[in-house]
């Protein structure tokens, strides 16, 4: 018989999983998702707290660098382009919050109030939260093992002051592990609309675009549907297309149809997107007339549809 180890709660314990002599324990999770561990009050506290805000959109992708932290930045800007539109982008990349960087809040720090910690504002109806506003430096490492990591998340989604939102954008890291789990956990019960997945044309990008995929459906997320970034490159001298990364099995379009779930739409690779990003400003401001532009509004528009169409359900997932 496997002897317990010393200081173990007992899986039939509600601290199963989750006390502080469970943590690098094997069975951890095994323990904290069992019948006998109790649910997370967080859940219902995120839930109460969740209630003013009317739409919540994970950002998802399966590798980093493809621009999902860029497409999150845009999506919060397009939206936030109505003056009537209460938007707020929260950060959950814990170990390489770029956020604050794209969206020219680097240096800022949080605020605390009688309700919370303050958003820090990009416009009045623009709010960012993030870790890297709680670093001294963005050189700063973040080496937090998974449950601190939860910790961190359920902290932003409980105690932040979020106000009356229209949406809620979070940028998550790439994969599929600890911090998608505490997000699908707590904002399921508080009516999570969907997943926008971000991908580039390759197939080495595509397949892990595929666990992702497979990801939302077993957590039961549902998918608003997938990004092709970088698509195409266009020469702004002589107007060529060049693919710079090839579509080897027919790109994200292809793979949405095999898959029977929908693409959004196609961004090309326009080298003023990255500028703008290191600027902390807005592309879809600097450059309006551009093809990037008119795909992000487009697809904006579309993730706008889906919102105004789709009534998310509750659910309640126990477990991390």
């Amino acid at each position: 018989m496997e002897e317990v180890p010393q200081g173990c709660p007992g899986t039939g314990s509600a601290q199963a999983g989750r006390g502080a002599s469970c943590q690098g324990c094997p069975n951890q999770r095994l323990c904290a998702s069992g019948a006998g561990a109790a649910p997370d009050p967080a859940i219902e506290e995120i839930k109460e707290k969740m209630k003013t805000v009317k739409h919540k959109i994970l950002v998802l992708s399966g590798k980093g660098g493809v621009g999902k932290s860029t497409f999150s930045a845009h999506l919060a800007h397009g939206l936030a382009e109505d003056e009537n539109t209460q938007v707020a982008l929260l950060d959950i990349d814990i170990c390489g919050p770029s956020i604050p960087k794209i969206m020219g809040l680097e240096g800022e720090q949080v605020h605390q109030s009688g309700s919370g910690w303050s958003p820090v504002f990009v416009e009045d109806n623009l709010g960012v939260m993030s870790v890297g506003f709680l670093l001294s430096s963005p050189d700063d490492a973040v080496i937090w093992r998974g449950p601190k990591k939860n910790g961190m998340i359920k902290q932003f989604l409980r105690d932040v002051d979020w106000g009356e939102l229209d949406y809620l954008i979070v940028d998550t890291p790439p994969g599929t592990s600890d911090e998608h789990l505490s997000a699908v956990q707590y904002l399921s019960a508080a009516r999570l609309d969907g997943a926008v997945i971000i991908t580039t044309p390759q197939e080495v990008s595509l397949q892990d675009v595929r666990k992702e995929i497979n990801f939302c459906h077993k957590v039961k997320v549902p998918i608003i549907g997938v990004v092709e970034n970088m698509s195409v490159f266009v020469c702004p001298k002589c107007k060529k297309e060049s693919q710079i990364f090839p579509p080897t099995t027919g790109g994200a379009e292809v793979m949405c149809q095999d898959l029977k779930i929908p693409l959004l739409g196609k961004v090309p690779l326009d080298p003023h997107i990255g500028k703008s990003c290191d600027k902390g400003q807005s592309f879809l401001t600097d450059a309006p007339a551009s093809a990037a532009a008119l795909a992000y509004r487009s697809i904006i528009q579309r993730i706008q549809e889906f919102c105004g169409h789709h009534q998310p359900k509750e659910e309640h997932l126990v477990g991390s």
